[in-house]
């Protein structure tokens, strides 16, 4: 790519620095098209495919009909009086070009002007607006974030119909230069946190945010990739976006990514779904209370199993049908680990699975592992039931993140336990106290929030879904 170079009065000088930086001719989606405004040479340059034609139609109706006389001596002047549709920038150096017109603005340039005009009239590509796969509700709003972050933000704007409701854009990425939308309420968001997340943004060394919401993730909070639970909150649904926001959080919109990511986030606030709201309080505090119980049994299941059957005098005769009756040829502690990872290849499988084989073959992988694999003598019939019960716990709440972080501490306590009895299984506990109180938030505040630091009244609002009215 040439130098830097900057818009002069040579519009001859204009446009080979212009072909230099483009290319037009080795990209063929890179138009450039030459023509005359009231006897003045001018040339558009624009991305196939990503503008609105009709509007592209009219504004050139309006720029064949300029006479000698109507023509104005400046850009700005021009912007103003000449060109009646679409928001329009004034640029003049070679970054602010590539920036607008590799994001889908046309440039339009005039002999005997030292600015170039971005007229955006813009569209992207996209599908159409649906309910997300994996955030689904029983009642509630249907629609979903899409990968176009001008769509998801007119989402958002439709339910927080409020000044106070800021949509700050930025970038990201020396190549792909990314945008992001900060979404905020102006007087409700923590004003030093919000300063701190926008700091971080503005340091990203990253060349391109290639995976999007993850890539920026990971810039956000480096170095911190050994705690497996997740700092941040991703949603596809507006209404709890919209949520966050009204509560005091950041929510950042990434271009080409349906998700957006809410900041802080705490443990409970993770263990929360939009279900709870469109419910009554009742049956809401019902499913979060029940959501908070599967996932600490789906934690330690297993391991407190494991343990009563290396110590079996510890059982009340309440509990003694726990033990296995059958013959055990593999270790209890190996059964559980080949199924730990069993389960996550068949997730695999079903990801990379055909739409319309998923459910054969789903059947018989339920039968080949339930049945087969039982009778075979690889697995007893009791360690085949509780790691179904795991699995099928592991989708009690929305978070992947959170999933496979509990997934992690229970591998951790499975190994502890199998391997030093009950102070393996106390020290597993412990280091998964330790794993998750040592946590922070990106604001800095504990991840056990309003836990530890206690806070009684947020607590009991984060353990009971309270009345709608009640909140202020």
């Amino acid at each position: 790519m040439s130098s830097q170079f900057q818009i002069t009065m040579d519009f001859k000088q204009n446009l080979r620095q212009m072909e230099q930086l483009f290319q037009p001719q080795l990209n063929y989606d890179l138009i450039s098209r030459k023509f005359k405004i009231a006897g003045r040479s001018a040339c558009f340059y624009m991305i196939d495919g990503l503008n609105k034609d009709d509007l592209l139609e009219k504004i050139m109706e309006c720029l064949f009909a300029v006479t000698p006389q109507q023509m104005p001596d400046n850009a700005q002047k021009f912007s103003e009086q000449i060109i009646p549709y679409g928001e329009i920038d004034l640029l003049q150096t070679s970054g602010e070009l590539s920036v607008s017109l590799l994001s889908g603005v046309p440039i339009l340039l005039i002999d005997g002007y030292t600015q170039a005009l971005a007229i955006d009239f813009r569209t992207y590509p996209s599908r159409s607006i649906e309910e997300p796969s994996k955030d689904k509700v029983l009642r509630g709003p249907k629609d979903g974030f899409v990968e176009t972050i001008v769509f998801n933000t007119a989402l958002i704007r439709r339910r927080i119909r409020s000044t106070d409701l800021v949509m700050e854009i930025t970038s990201a990425g020396k190549s792909s230069h990314t945008d992001i939308v900060l979404s905020y309420m102006g007087s409700r968001v923590d004003r030093h946190f919000l300063d701190n997340v926008r700091k971080r943004i503005s340091e990203i060394s990253a060349d391109a945010l290639t995976m999007n919401c993850e890539s920026l993730a990971e810039a956000l909070c480096p170095h911190h990739w050994i705690n497996p639970f997740p700092k941040y909150k991703y949603t596809e649904r507006p209404d709890t976006a919209a949520s966050a926001i009204l509560e005091g959080s950041i929510v950042l919109l990434i271009d080409n990514s349906p998700s957006a990511i809410i900041l802080p986030t705490t443990l409970f606030e993770l263990t929360e779904e939009a279900n709870d709201y469109y419910l009554p309080p009742i049956t809401g505090t019902y499913l979060r209370l029940s959501r908070f119980l599967v996932n600490l049994t789906a934690l330690l299941l297993t391991p407190t199993w494991l343990l009563f059957l290396q110590n079996p005098q510890w059982l009340p005769d309440a509990l003694s049908f726990i033990q296995i009756k059958d013959a055990v040829h593999v270790p209890v502690l190996l059964q559980l680990l080949i199924l730990e990872f069993a389960i996550d290849g068949m997730k695999l499988a079903a990801l990379n699975t055909p739409e319309m084989l998923s459910t054969p073959l789903s059947v018989i992988a339920g039968i080949v592992l339930g049945d087969f694999a039982s009778q075979s003598g690889w697995f007893n019939p009791e360690t085949m039931l509780y790691m179904a019960f795991v699995a099928i716990a592991n989708y009690s709440q929305a978070s992947y993140e959170l999933g496979y972080a509990l997934k992690f501490m229970r591998i951790i306590l499975l190994a502890a336990t199998g391997f030093f009895g009950v102070y393996g299984y106390a020290l597993g506990i412990l280091l998964c106290i330790a794993v998750i109180a040592g946590n922070k938030t990106l604001s800095g505040i504990g991840y056990l929030y309003p836990l530890i630091p206690f806070h009684g009244k947020e607590l009991l609002r984060r353990l009971f879904r309270v009345s709608l009215n009640d909140v202020s």
